[in-house]
């Protein structure tokens, strides 16, 4: 399974994503490394992306999903992922991938980005984020997830609705998301079954 944790800016993807990697015993990857230095610069001067910008680095991702896809390996990737184009862009063609949508406060992440030095993502860009943002919808085969206080709750969470318990699987096995992706199993629950949302709060 390639698992994309999405959010907007401040949201707790990467704390969220490197711990879920950490307890899954999956490889983990950054979607700021996959931007172009053009991009970040933008970002830095205060500059909104623009689709042309985020194009390539949609393509970035999905190549590196790709890589891992092709070595059967397991892995998780953090990504905005704002619009439906882009989840959409990401998840068609690749079974093993499945996205988990971290549905944050907007109050909330102005305070995380506040309080968050030495990133080239500045506050003032939030709203331009929110302007951007397209909510997962039914029928995007998407997790919608409301983000607790703490990040490892956040994880248990995830963790509860993809796989059906706290634990996981054990690192190096399949869950049974991921044998389901092969079509030689059930998913965990009956919305995931039916291919709509699963929202959870923790």
């Amino acid at each position: 399974m390639i698992l994309i944790v999405a959010g907007v800016s401040g949201s707790g993807k990467t704390t969220v994503g490197a711990m879920l990697a950490g307890r899954l015993g999956w490889r983990f990857a950054d979607a700021d490394e996959f931007h172009p230095a053009a991009n970040i610069e933008k970002m830095r001067a205060g500059t909104p992306l623009t689709d042309d910008d985020r194009w390539p680095w949609l393509r970035a991702i999905g190549a590196w999903m790709d890589e891992q896809i092709a070595r059967d390996e397991s892995a998780v990737i953090t990504c905005s992922a704002l619009k439906r184009s882009y989840r959409d862009m990401l998840l068609r063609g690749r079974p093993q991938a499945r996205m988990v949508f971290l549905a944050a406060d907007r109050q909330v992440l102005a305070r995380r980005l506040a309080a968050r030095h030495g990133h080239f993502f500045p506050q003032q860009l939030l709203g331009t984020q929110f302007e951007d943002l397209e909510p997962p919808r039914p029928g995007e085969h998407v997790v919608t997830i409301v983000p607790a206080g703490d990040p490892g709750d956040t994880v248990a969470s995830i963790i509860a609705v993809l796989f059906g318990g706290e634990d996981g699987p054990v690192a190096g096995e399949k869950g049974p998301v991921e044998d389901a992706a092969a079509g030689t199993s059930t998913p965990p629950s009956a919305s995931e079954a039916a291919g709509g949302d699963h929202e959870a709060e923790a």
